[in-house]
């Protein structure tokens, strides 16, 4: 049985952790194949939209701490890529569908994703400080973003589980739905985004992410000079186009 799956269809890819057995740990064998797909789907002319989710109960249980009792943590990945350069430098918009359990590299995992939804059945976690490990995906700094350092620090110092709505509340997560209905809710989404002129979404996502690492000052000058450069390239009869598919598209949901 593969420990991960990849399903595209109609330029939306499903990329769903498949070790439901063991929580979606992420072995050697997982992390590698999630290095080695989203490497893929970087190059992907058929994917323009990403949902990550996971099989099962759980989104992650993070990594497969008894395979770590025998060979240790890891200290290098495939090709010399981790899984946080993998995932981070797709350069595609990435849905977390966060079906259950996202504890410790999980979690991580779902920080990485650019939009997070949860169903009512998920958990979120980090039991670094408990384990001894100090996290390497990026944890410390994306999660202080998006619910504050003081609330960060709650859930850090704690390992203190973290409830789907309590999560929403806190904005780690977009919304909380039924566990049958996050799926499609996600696919849907996927296919509005599909919508989005194809370059400007990149650019938009790039300044998004490169304000939070740079801070204001920096990222609008960012924003100042990409959005000059990608002016220069944009015709009246595109725009044109654009305002007609936006019309259409509000008529439908009028």
């Amino acid at each position: 049985m593969s420990v991960l799956l990849s399903e595209t269809e109609s330029g939306v890819t499903t990329v769903t952790l498949n070790r439901p057995d063991q929580l979606n740990a992420l072995s050697g064998e997982l992390r590698a194949a999630l290095v080695e797909e989203f490497v893929r789907l970087a190059r992907d002319p058929d994917t323009q939209v990403i949902v990550l989710t996971g099989a099962g109960r759980a989104f992650s249980a993070g990594l497969d701490l008894k395979e770590l009792g025998e060979t240790g943590l890891p200290s290098e990945e495939l090709g010399g890529i981790d899984v946080q350069d993998a995932i981070c430098s797709v350069g595609k918009p990435i849905i977390g569908a966060i079906n259950g359990f996202a504890v410790t590299g999980g979690f991580e995992i779902a920080l990485m994703c650019d939009i997070l939804v949860a169903s009512e059945k998920a958990k979120f976690a980090d039991t670094h400080t408990r384990i001894g490990v100090v996290p390497g995906w990026g944890l410390t700094q994306r999660l202080a973003r998006l619910v504050g350092p003081s609330r960060a620090k709650e859930l850090s110092f704690s390992a203190a589980y973290l409830d789907a709505d309590t999560a929403a509340s806190w904005g780690l997560v977009n919304r909380v739905l039924p566990a049958e209905e996050l799926l499609p809710y996600c696919l849907q989404l996927a296919r509005e985004i599909q919508l989005a002129d194809r370059a400007t979404l990149q650019a938009v996502q790039h300044l998004i992410d490169y304000t939070l690492d740079h801070g204001l000052e920096q990222g609008l000058v960012e924003e100042s000079r990409l959005s000059k450069a990608h002016a220069a390239n944009v015709s009246a009869a595109s725009l044109e186009d654009r305002r007609g598919q936006v019309v259409d598209a509000g008529r439908k949901k009028s």
